[in-house]
């Protein structure tokens, strides 16, 4: 897992590259399903959270991104402290999951389509082309 610090200056610092990182960094973790944990540097507290709502924050700002609308919101902060809290909790992360799985499921489906399409078959046979000839080249060096 890969641990990250966060100085009274607000930089991050990745403990694993000894090397100072922004929220892009952190985005890049979570999009490539990385591991990680974001400490404070002083208290050791797990802050992990806190940064993943300002990159959520930052990200709400350009409204040709927003993913939160303003009824949701509304509706999630009326659910803190209510008895549904925690089965809204386990709703939300188990409906996440299953859309990303299906979200995978079709990406899968599409590649295949392509891979097998006329233009992809003719692709593969050009690589297949391409690596032979360059073999019979580098053998004939």
């Amino acid at each position: 897992m890969i641990i990250i610090k966060k100085y009274p200056n607000r930089r991050l610092y990745d403990t694993t590259k000894s090397q100072y990182v922004n929220l892009e960094y952190i985005k890049t973790l979570i999009n490539e399903r990385d591991e990680f944990c974001i400490v404070d540097s002083k208290t050791e507290a797990d802050i992990t959270k806190s940064v993943l709502l300002q990159i959520i924050s930052e990200s709400e700002t350009n409204e040709h991104q927003s993913l939160l609308t303003d009824a949701l919101l509304k509706s999630l902060i009326r659910f803190y402290d209510s008895d549904m809290q925690i089965y809204v909790r386990q709703y939300l992360e188990q409906s996440l999951v299953q859309f990303i799985e299906q979200q995978d499921k079709m990406q899968g489906m599409m590649k295949n389509m392509v891979d097998n399409s006329p233009m992809g078959i003719f692709t593969k046979m050009m690589e297949k082309n391409l690596e032979a000839w360059q073999y019979d080249k580098s053998r004939k060096k």
